[in-house]
């Protein structure tokens, strides 16, 4: 059976934790930041697990993620 290939675009934006689920960057954080709140700021920073849903379709972008 051949390897699956990994795909870049999907390992570059999002991470496996330890229990197996997968994380995700808060967007809106990159510029124009000025007019943002700093307590709407502060929580872009943290990182957002992923729904059911969508964790299934990144699993099969993320053959061998850990």
């Amino acid at each position: 059976m051949p390897k699956i290939k990994t795909l870049r675009a999907a390992a570059k934006r999002f991470k496996k934790t330890g229990t197996g689920k997968i994380t995700r960057h808060h967007a809106f954080h990159s510029h124009i930041l000025g007019k943002k709140t700093s307590k709407r700021k502060r929580h872009l920073q943290k990182d957002a697990v992923l729904t059911p849903a969508d964790a299934k379709v990144v699993e099969r972008m993320l053959p061998y993620a850990k």
